[in-house]
């Protein structure tokens, strides 16, 4: 037996091992007796049936499982519109199912019962919200679930559709992205969990494969296959005649394009069609159910042209939409029973779409009307909340210690370089003169090689371990990054395995092994709780043994759209090695198995299409500490960025969850974020202006100017607005907050100020043209429009000084010299490397500043808000229930006590002038500016009134700062 052969025997034993020990454990109904001894005792039952004599590792089967059953998830969170919906599930419609039980045995053999459980009550809330597929009038649901990236919603749609095959609907289109290795990937994903069988070309079951193992052979129908060519298509089509509703479901697994879609539509038109409209003549579907499946439904789904629509709100009919929208609501159209949900991580461009969009031809667009869930994530699972840390006044805290900083790549004061953020598909990447790669790189793939070493040695050998590299769209230079990359391997490969002037390579591999890998995976051991700790490393002569067949091992891959590349990882006893280089094709959908290393600098800022390239997030059991994201600093700056942007959003979501409001409420809301870094303006169909609200929302400047003369004007302004404010309030600046006191050092505050103050210092102050969200004039004009109902009248003025701050205290007109303001520090700001006249900070605020004028009792009412509307999800670092009021409690609390409390509050920051710590005329952030800088924020009260201001949109300026969005 190879070595190849044992290590695969050696994987199946374990499996096989861990499958029936989960078992016993699950089958144990008192869950107060699992315990990590308990779990000991089955798992060595369970080597006695399939070890025997063969040596057998009882400590790693344990392992798996205690972390396993220490997993837990949190629940998902929904907006719904029941409007002509009736409930219909029920514990008796679920009794006989088999589809889901097989899948949930399936699962229940890899997960933990919580997690599997968490599965249940998420697919059972989405099914739910769908119609009884045995109600034979017509109806339409259509809903949007929201997942994290990488989180497991191909899972939670396998279950899906497991259960609404069992539930009676006949008809299951999945429509699974753009190109054929994802469309291949997420067809083998649903032979395993949902068919039983491998398909095969000529459409006949294959292989038995996933559930297959865990119950009869239901024999359902698959139209597609997973073979490269297995899409649907004419020529396959005249193969399926019509289907009658008592056979078992048909599953279709297409792309999202023209071709495939349109040889759909005709087919179920010719085939499959039972009756005509009266109206209009059309093929309609009455006799069969439909669920529509759409995988990255943000991608190519959304109409990005602009419909038009009359003073009355209603929709232009003869509109004609972009080709995919169009033919996915045609097929849609063509039955009189259906359901169709999206599934996407970033659902923005959706809730974008207008809810009241429709044309004749293709009916209701896919704006999801009927519900929006958002689905929490397993505990053990790394997103944007691990990965980056959370944002505070003091910089980010609580990241993972994987990322590494990539500055090499670029040289911004020559706009020139390997590869620099803006070049054409002729660019040939060139380091020091020569087409290699940079030293940066180098790096990113020796910790490669050394972490799959690493997993070799702590026995995950038999698993797959991958390395992205996407640094550019364009295939073409693609081409040479792969032929660079591939060179550098060889030579690796070649000095390592002969041992011709290796000494140098091992050198330079052993000092990052001394220098990073050792010190982060004791970091990383740090952040972890106990059950998720990471294995201690190996010594470096073991290392350095397993060097030579690792590298033997590692292929470099171009990912270029093929089946191929998703079909390597399903071939059996396969354990690939394999540094992927792509773009575009890697951005979406695609899993990279096993990822441990990912080398990112591509420089979009949109947030859809960043956190769809962060292919890093997902579970990592076992090799955490060894992954690493080498990443550009202005990358790093905008994921942070969309970290922050992207749980305001969820928080806003489950609030309106908990004051059950509807999918069109929260489209409303949604638009009234950051939207310029959220989604193209293209699929927000403005491209001229955006209509905002700033009513419960809290604006920031985390932006400014690298220039003396417009600090200048803004201190200015500030003082100005402080020598008009008379004396400061009387009351001192702390509060008792049920036993854990709220104080402010170095702070005075102003009440019932007039708006006119406040309207006078927004006219003044220069904000940022980048800051879309806190432009001064579009403040000024929503402040206005409330005042003209009645609202926004009187506000509170604070100015909050930091005692951290370095520079000489700053005395503002009106106080006394004695009350001078020190700045509070600046968190080190870096020029950004495509525009060095500007520079951002990280966050200026946090919900503890914008109760500065709320009393205990306020102060009481927003924590029950905050409270109420949480649900624990660990994906958010949201483990243990608040024990102080968000912002967003707080300005809910103030619109829902009235009086004193329902007020604007504007905040005034002034901040350091330096980067760190020393003050010296070298280390200004704006160049001969030693005097604070002046930064703003303002919280708003929740208001029923959903006043809207525009805001222009510059497409030009747009593409130029943000790149394309996709």
């Amino acid at each position: 037996m190879t070595a190849a052969e044992d290590a695969a025997a050696q994987t199946k034993l374990l499996d096989n091992v861990v499958a029936t020990a989960n078992r016993l454990v699950m089958a144990e109904k008192d869950k107060s007796k699992i315990t990590p001894a308990y779990i000991v005792e089955q798992v060595q039952k369970a080597a006695k049936t399939f070890a025997g004599d063969t040596p057998f590792d009882v400590g790693k089967a344990v392992a798996i499982l205690i972390q396993r059953f220490s997993h837990w998830m949190g629940k998902a969170t929904t907006l719904r519109d029941n409007t002509g919906h009736f409930d219909w599930l029920s514990a008796a419609r679920k009794k006989d199912w088999y589809y889901w039980h097989r899948y949930r045995d399936f699962q229940e053999s890899r997960l933990s019962d919580k997690v599997v459980d968490g599965l249940d009550e998420a697919t059972d809330d989405i099914l739910g919200h769908l119609e009884d597929p045995r109600r034979t009038d017509a109806w339409d649901r259509r809903g949007l679930v929201v997942g994290h990236v990488q989180s497991g919603k191909t899972s939670n749609y396998t279950g899906l559709i497991c259960k609404a095959a069992d539930a009676g609907y006949k008809i299951i289109i999945v429509l699974a992205g753009m190109h054929n290795n994802l469309r291949s990937q997420t067809q083998m994903r649903l032979e395993e969990g949902f068919l039983g069988y491998e398909t095969t070309d000529g459409r006949d079951p294959g292989m038995p494969i996933g559930v297959a193992e865990f119950g009869e052979h239901l024999k359902t129908n698959s139209a597609t296959t997973r073979l490269e060519n297995g899409d649907f298509r004419k020529a396959i089509a005249k193969h399926f005649h019509g289907i009658s509703p008592e056979e078992r479901p048909w599953l279709f697994v297409v792309k999202k394009q023209k071709t495939v879609l349109t040889a759909l539509l005709k087919w179920i038109q010719t085939r499959v069609a039972d009756t005509s409209d009266a109206g209009d003549g059309r093929k309609l579907v009455t006799k069969l159910p439909l669920l529509m499946i759409d995988d990255e439904a943000d991608n190519a789904s959304v109409d990005t042209g602009e419909q038009v629509f009359n003073e009355d709100g209603a929709p232009d009919e003869e509109h004609q939409p972009k080709t995919i929208n169009s033919l996915i609501r045609q097929l849609l159209h063509a039955f009189t029973r259906k359901a169709y949900v999206g599934y996407t991580a970033t659902p923005f461009a959706n809730i974008f779409i207008h809810h009241k969009g429709e044309t004749a031809k293709e009916g209701p667009d896919l704006f999801p009307k009927s519900f929006i869930i958002n689905l929490a994530a397993p505990s053990n699972y790394i997103g944007p909340a691990r990965m980056f840390g959370k944002m505070t006044k003091e910089g980010r805290k609580g990241e993972l210690p994987l990322s590494r900083n990539v500055q090499d790549h670029y040289d911004a004061k020559t706009d020139a370089g390997w590869m620099p953020p803006k070049h054409k598909k002729t660019h040939i990447p060139v380091c020091n003169g020569q087409e290699t790669i940079p030293s940066s790189l180098r790096n990113a793939i020796h910790s490669f090689v050394l972490a799959c070493t690493v997993r070799d040695l702590r026995g995950q050998g038999a698993e797959h371990s991958s390395m992205l590299i996407h640094v550019t769209r364009y295939v073409a230079v693609q081409g040479h990054v792969y032929k660079q990359v591939e060179e550098t391997v060889r030579r690796m490969r070649q000095r390592i395995i002969r041992g011709s002037d290796a000494d140098a390579l091992r050198a330079q591999m052993r000092k990052i092994w001394e220098e990073d890998f050792v010190p982060t995976r004791d970091k990383v051991a740090k952040l972890s709780p106990a059950e998720e700790i990471p294995p201690e490393l190996p010594e470096w002569s073991e290392m350095l043994e397993k060097l030579p067949d690792v590298l033997d091992d590692i292929k470099v891959r171009s990912i270029n759209g093929t089946a191929k590349d998703a079909l390597d990882y399903a071939t059996p006893g396969a354990s690939l090695k394999v540094i992927a280089i792509g773009g575009d094709k890697l951005a979406r959908g695609l899993t990279l198995e096993g990822l441990c290393v990912s080398y990112f600098v591509r420089t979009t800022k949109m947030y859809d299409t960043l956190m769809q390239m962060g292919r890093w997030f997902g579970y990592r059991s076992g090799y955490l500490d060894l992954c690493r994201l080498y990443i550009s600093p202005d990358l790093m700056e905008w994921f942070g960025h969309i970290a922050n942007a992207s749980e305001e959003l969820r928080e806003e979501f489950d609030f309106m969850a908990a004051a059950e409001l509807t999918p069109k409420q929260y489209g409303l809301k949604v638009m009234s974020h950051e939207v310029l870094t959220v989604t193209s303006p293209l699929k927000m169909r403005s491209a001229r202006a955006l209509s905002l609200t700033y009513s419960g929302t809290r604006s920031q400047t985390i932006l400014f100017h690298r220039d003396a003369q417009r600090q200048k004007h803004n201190l200015d302004a500030a003082q100005t607005l402080v020598a008009s404010l008379g004396a400061p309030w009387a009351g001192i600046l702390k509060y008792a907050r049920d036993g854990n006191a709220d104080s402010w050092s170095n702070a005075r505050l102003w009440k019932d100020v007039d708006v006119s103050r406040v309207l006078g210092f927004l006219d003044t102050y220069a904000t940022h043209p980048g800051a879309t969200r806190v432009n001064a004039t579009v403040l000024a004009d929503f402040i206005t429009k409330m005042i003209g109902i009645g609202q926004l009248k009187k506000w509170s003025v604070a100015l909050l000084g930091g005692g951290d701050g370095i520079g000489a205290p700053h005395a503002f007109p009106g106080l006394p010299e004695t009350e001078s303001f020190p700045a509070r520090k600046t968190e080190d700001p870096e020029p950004s490397q495509a525009d060095p006249d500007k520079f951002a900070i990280g966050v200026l605020t946090d919900p503890k500043d914008e109760s500065i004028d709320l009393d205990d009792h306020a102060w009481r009412e927003a924590l029950a808000l905050t409270r109420a509307a949480w649900k624990p999800d660990p994906a958010r670092g949201r483990m243990e229930p608040p024990s102080v009021p968000s912002g967003k409690g707080i300005r809910e609390a103030r619109a829902k006590l009235g009086g004193e409390a329902d007020r604007g509050l504007l905040l005034l920051y002034p901040l350091a002038p330096y980067v760190g710590k020393e003050k010296s005329p070298d280390k200004l952030i704006v160049p001969g500016w030693d005097k604070p800088i002046m930064a703003f924020a303002i919280a708003f009260p929740s208001s029923d009134n959903a006043i809207r201001v525009e805001y222009k949109v510059n497409p030009l300026y747009w593409m130029q700062e943000y790149g394309p969005s996709e």
